[in-house]
């Protein structure tokens, strides 16, 4: 996957949108340990659970380009683990 942009413009939001979307997350009444495993492993049922309520989230992506952005390096976001976001920030940057 090739990116033409820079990381900041390619994940750059609406003025002022950086935390609205935090309203409407369908996170907000599960308890945060859920989102927070000890080991971010795709099989882990923990994993697996958080990736489900991400799943039904109506704003998802939203969630997971704020992780990448700020460069969140723990839980699960936008049902993403770690691993997957720091991937993704390397794509974005052209492999660097």
């Amino acid at each position: 996957m090739t990116y033409d942009r820079p990381l900041s413009h390619a994940l750059a939001g609406p003025p002022g949108a950086a935390r609205e979307w935090r309203r409407e997350a369908a996170c907000a009444g599960e308890d945060p340990e859920l989102f927070f495993p000890l080991v971010e492993r795709d099989r882990d049922p923990q994993v697996m659970r958080a990736r489900a309520v991400c799943r039904c989230c109506p704003v998802l992506l939203a969630c997971r380009l704020w992780a990448i952005r700020h460069g969140e390096d723990a839980g699960i976001w936008g049902a993403t683990t770690a691993a997957q976001r720091r991937a993704i920030r390397r794509a974005l940057r052209g492999g660097r």
